[in-house]
């Protein structure tokens, strides 16, 4: 495909405004000023010591304005070098002091006191400037006849020529008088760089300008620097905000902030810096390819983005089954991003359905992700209720469905009016789930699941109805009654299928990002036939119940009904067990309150000791952070598995022990390594940081992850 928009020798040339400048000629500074005045420069340069205001002792010469121009200085007509000229107005200010014998006496002054209102003023100008990496002071004397001395009035002005400073730098400009009687001027100029100069071929630090041109060839980019055989180049491709770097120009990685330098490798040579990409709409749709949402903690996040970007963001809601995630936007509001800064969500509480959508400029949607379906679970049949609050404590509730938002009480054909009376109760009972709140209102994410639980009971029990009346017909007839519960057996068994095998998964909390890897793994099995238990979603019940409590009911459930016990490995996990198998007890507080791994050892080691393990447990672990065989010998009785390289016999080991090997396994594999891939490379890479887990407990290391 070709790429019409690599066209460099454009943005080399264009520029909105080209100057042409006055030339002096000779090195040396000079000054003039306006008819009538008389100025002189010092012959060196001053240190820029402005000192204290002083009271003026009667009408003084003071600055009022600064203009500055550009020159170029020239020592030959092409060995130019750019150069700022300034222009001081000067005003007097102040007055003479009456005289007391004048006051008292009202006579008149004598002659020694008319002298010095009829003489001229004088005063010295100072000029500082500073451009990085150079500061210097210069200073102008400069006398007014008394014949233009009018108290408040401009006298004129005097020149300096001129200040040289690099091409594209910021001039700092300050001028007062010393002593200094008033507040200093000050005045910033900013030079153009060699684009914006007719005479580029006068600079020789600009000489490089026309060598560079872009071409492109499919989505290949050729750059092309037309130089002769003697001359010598240097050239840069670097992020303008990040400060220098080499990198490979390839398509996929030209953003909107990638800029390119050159410059002759002369002394003091200024460099080119041209950013051709930056309205370029293919860079942008790059850069938010590039973009990603970070969730820090339950009320923070950031966008991480290689290029700053002008963009919005709100929360919405997503709910089960397809529907577009509809915007909180009224009550809560867009909020302006930007990139690597933390900003705050007005949340109470987090939950799986809530997502951030991303919109530019021109509020088209970029990205959208729902940070808290990793740690909290997958998306909910929950409803949001929308409550508006209003003067004299009125309040009005609706609940947000895909076709808007349904008030409650409602006499309409929805499912939440159907149920509105249900929720209204739920929400007065506190089981509904507070997540934000306001002056002018509050969010709630209200369970459906009873509701549905409700509806299919009432099925199941008419279906029982109808078996036992069928049951009643059949024992009429011995010789087909066999055929008819053969048949009502196989028909529970693939209902049984149908609904999944019962999976407890156990983990040892290492830190918050092994937390959020481990809920990552759980959202996607449950995408697969399984029924996934874990205590990242089970808090309230752990805090309630203990966790040797909890563990122990959820491990008789998972094995009474057939299931499997999974053992996630990691560094932290595997000292805890070396502990136990030393010691048989652990030191209290090395771990958080709902750790369930810690509390399972005790249930879980009986199994292993005793033989009756394999078949109802397995293990796993995660590439590169530690190596099956530093898994004590006594838990590898039981498979253990490295992922994601061996998820295909991991997800076979999770089916039912009879089940036939489904041909969708590789797929399903591809599918959870797929879901899994973002959060490992979250785990492993984090941006600015190094990975964490790294380097801790027995087995971890660089080389951890390398054998299978």
């Amino acid at each position: 495909m070709p790429v019409p928009w690599f066209l460099l020798s454009l943005a080399l040339g264009r520029s909105p405004v080209v100057l042409s400048l006055e030339r002096l000629v000779g090195p040396q500074d000079a000054t003039h000023c306006s008819p009538g005045l008389s100025c002189r420069l010092w012959d060196s340069d001053i240190l820029c010591l402005p000192g204290d205001i002083v009271p003026a002792p009667g009408p003084v010469l003071a600055p009022t304005h600064l203009q500055t121009e550009l020159v170029l200085r020239c020592q030959k007509e092409t060995d130019c070098d750019l150069c700022l000229r300034v222009a001081v107005h000067l005003a007097v200010h102040g007055h003479w002091e009456e005289p007391e014998d004048e006051e008292k006496f009202g006579g008149a002054a004598d002659s020694g006191v008319e002298e010095p209102r009829n003489a001229s003023l004088q005063a010295q100008v100072v000029l500082s400037f500073q451009a990085y990496p150079t500061a210097r002071c210069v200073l102008l004397e400069v006398q007014v006849p008394a014949a233009l001395v009018q108290f408040g009035q401009s006298v004129g002005s005097v020149v300096y020529d001129c200040f040289e400073a690099a091409l594209g730098s910021e001039v700092r400009i300050w001028s007062y008088t010393q002593p200094r009687y008033e507040k200093e001027l000050n005045h910033t100029q900013q030079l153009p760089d060699c684009r914006g100069l007719e005479v580029w071929n006068s600079i020789p630090s600009c000489w490089a300008l026309p060598w560079l041109n872009v071409s492109a060839d499919g989505d290949n980019v050729h750059l092309v620097l037309n130089v002769s055989e003697e001359q010598h180049f240097g050239l840069s491709l670097y992020w303008n905000q990040t400060g220098p770097q080499i990198i490979t120009l390839n398509h996929t990685d030209l953003v909107p902030c990638l800029c390119i330098q050159v410059w002759p490798l002369e002394p003091d040579s200024v460099r080119t810096n041209i950013c051709p990409f930056r309205e370029d709409p293919r860079a942008h749709q790059n850069l938010w390819q590039a973009a990603r949402l970070q969730l820090l903690t339950l009320q923070s996040w950031l966008l991480d983005a290689p290029c700053s970007l002008p963009a919005e963001a709100a929360l919405c809601w997503r709910a089960p089954g397809g529907d577009p995630c509809q915007p909180l936007v009224p009550p809560l509001s867009w909020e302006n991003v930007t990139v690597d800064k933390v900003l705050e969500f007005p949340l109470l509480k987090g939950h799986p359905n809530l997502c951030v959508q991303q919109v530019n400029s021109s509020e088209k949607l970029q990205l959208q992700e729902c940070l808290w379906a990793d740690s909290l679970g997958p998306l909910k049949d929950d409803v949001l209720l929308l409550e508006t609050r209003g003067p004299q404590d009125n309040r009005s509730l609706c609940a947000l469905e895909p076709s808007g938002c349904t008030s409650l009480p409602s006499k309409a054909s929805t499912r939440a009016a159907r149920l509105g009376e249900y929720l209204l109760q739920d929400l007065q009972s506190g089981q509904c789930l507070q997540l934000w709140d306001d002056d002018l209102g509050a969010l709630w994410a209200c369970p459906m699941d009873k509701y549905i639980h409700k509806r299919w009971a009432l099925v199941w029990l008419a279906c029982l109805l109808f078996a036992a009346a069928l049951s009643l017909i059949l024992l009429l007839k011995k010789d087909h009654a066999k055929g008819w519960l053969r048949l009502l057996k196989q028909d529970v068994r693939s209902g049984a299928a149908a609904r999944g095998r019962a999976a407890l998964l156990l983990y040892s909390a290492d830190d918050s990002g092994f937390e959020r890897l481990v809920g990552a793994l759980a959202s996607a099995l449950c995408q697969l036939p399984l029924r996934v238990a874990v205590d990242l979603w089970s808090r309230r019940e752990l805090s309630a119940q203990g966790p040797v409590a909890w563990f122990h009911a959820q491990r008789r459930q998972t094995l009474q009904e057939g299931g499997v016990v999974v053992l996630l490995f990691s560094p932290g996990a595997v000292a805890l067990c070396s502990e136990w198998l030393q010691d048989g007890v652990s030191g209290p507080g090395a771990h958080g309150p709902h750790d369930a791994f810690r509390a399972s050892l005790s249930c879980v080691l009986p199994d292993f000791l005793q033989g009756r393990a394999p078949g109802s447990y397995v293990g796993a672990c995660f590439d590169r952070l530690l190596h099956p065989d530093a898994v004590p010998a006594l838990f590898r009785t039981v498979p253990v598995f490295t992922l994601p390289s061996q998820l295909p016999d991991f997800l076979g080991a999770l089916q039912q022990p009879r089940a036939p090997r489904s041909g969708r396994l590789q797929e399903r594999a591809e599918q959870v390594s797929r879901a899994l891939q973002p959060a490992l490379d979250s785990y492993f890479h984090p941006p600015g940081t190094p990975a964490p887990g790294r380097g801790v407990g027995p087995g971890a290391g660089p080389g951890a992850g390398d054998g299978t």
